[in-house]
């Protein structure tokens, strides 16, 4: 149905420069003829093909990939068939259809991945050349006449410091609330008096909206940056990069503890008992078999900040932190979506490779330390 919806809805949308609406183009008219219609046909009969109960799960995951291959690339190509030459003001930009084609066959593949139910080695191979692959696309030039693309090439440097802010907030706050998380955690497992204030208070924190604690730093900061000597050529600043690291920090504190207790409180009795046997003092048992033995899931808590960081970051380009939301609400003020897409994809993926690449982990470590 939803591959379907996207060969009926436009393709791409050609705009006259950044700013204006545009004409949506169909499948048909975005590609030179016959291949626009040869596309639509051949994306139609897979869509139907990964509908079939007899196909093979690796021939469905094989469909899926190169669609997605095709309809990328088909983009590029609709960039190049549009714009007329020499034209730098005109810009071709995914429609619709485009993101809805995109939809239907990453759930096409997400479907038959898990049902393959891959090696834990395959998945993350899987992963890698996903990555390579976009990779050599968007470095081979074919996308280079897509909207997007052409923001990209106007700000390259910019987005390079930008992209390096925003892993600086995202792993900063990250590493930040690890060295304080995981003392707090070991602190308060086992004390159910200390414990219930500390996750209480920390749950109130990941209750209040992003934008609102983003906001309650820049007076609370400024004020120290103003009455505190030396906080002001220390980087403290209500505005900036440091009130949004502060906030993430602060978002970050709850996955970190809770897992870290959880995973301690996971431990069997025994095997404390056993470490104390062994004349054990409760710092080794704590530092040499409880944080080891938790630290899958201490991994997961790291998962969940980090997924959760990288897209909080945006946020702090409304208060001058940087990052990819830089672009995204420079695009909003400016009505240029191409702006705001500069500012979200790669937010988006980076997130999930990020995610991924966490979930791989945490299941490798915790296979380690079973079979151990």
């Amino acid at each position: 149905m939803t591959g379907g919806a996207a060969l009926a809805l436009p393709f791409a949308q050609f705009k006259p420069n950044r700013i204006v609406a545009g004409d949506a183009i169909g499948w048909a008219g975005a590609l030179v003829q016959p291949v626009g219609s040869a596309l639509a046909a051949a994306l139609a009969l897979l869509l139907a093909a990964g509908l079939w109960a007899g196909l093979g799960h690796r021939l469905r995951l094989a469909l899926a990939a190169a669609g997605l291959f095709a309809v990328v690339l088909a983009l590029g190509a609709a960039a190049h068939h549009l714009t007329p030459p020499g034209d730098r003001i005109a810009r071709v930009a995914p429609a619709a259809g485009f993101w809805l084609m995109l939809l239907a066959l990453g759930l096409m593949a997400t479907d038959a991945l898990a049902r393959l139910r891959l090696t834990l080695g395959a998945r993350a191979l899987l992963l890698a050349a996903a990555v390579a692959a976009a990779w050599a696309v968007l470095a081979s030039g074919w996308l280079d006449g897509v909207s997007v693309m052409r923001e990209y090439a106007s700000r390259r440097a910019l987005f390079q410091h930008e992209a390096v802010r925003h892993l600086w907030l995202a792993l900063g706050s990250l590493g930040l609330a690890q060295a304080a998380g995981l003392p707090l955690g070991l602190a308060i497992h086992g004390r159910e008096r200390w414990r219930r204030p500390v996750l209480g208070a920390l749950n109130v924190v990941q209750t209040i909206p992003s934008l609102a604690l983003f906001g309650i730093m820049i007076p609370v900061l400024g004020w120290v940056a103003a009455h505190v000597p030396g906080a002001a050529s220390a980087g403290i600043a209500g505005i900036g990069a440091f009130p949004a690291l502060v906030a993430l920090f602060l978002y970050s504190l709850l996955p970190v503890v809770s897992n870290t207790v959880t995973g301690l409180a996971g431990v069997a009795p025994e095997t404390r008992e056993a470490a104390h046997g062994t004349g054990m003092t409760d710092r080794q048992v704590a530092l040499e078999i409880l944080l080891p033995l938790a630290l899958p899931l201490i991994l997961a808590g790291v998962r969940i900040v980090l997924v959760q960081n990288i897209g909080l970051a945006v946020i702090a380009g409304l208060i001058g932190g940087g990052g990819f939301g830089t672009f995204v609400f420079q695009g909003l003020a400016q009505t240029a979506t191409d702006l705001v897409l500069l500012g979200a994809l790669p937010t988006i993926a980076l997130a999930l490779v990020a995610g991924l690449s966490l979930d791989l982990s945490v299941e490798a470590l915790d296979r380690t330390w079973r079979a151990r």
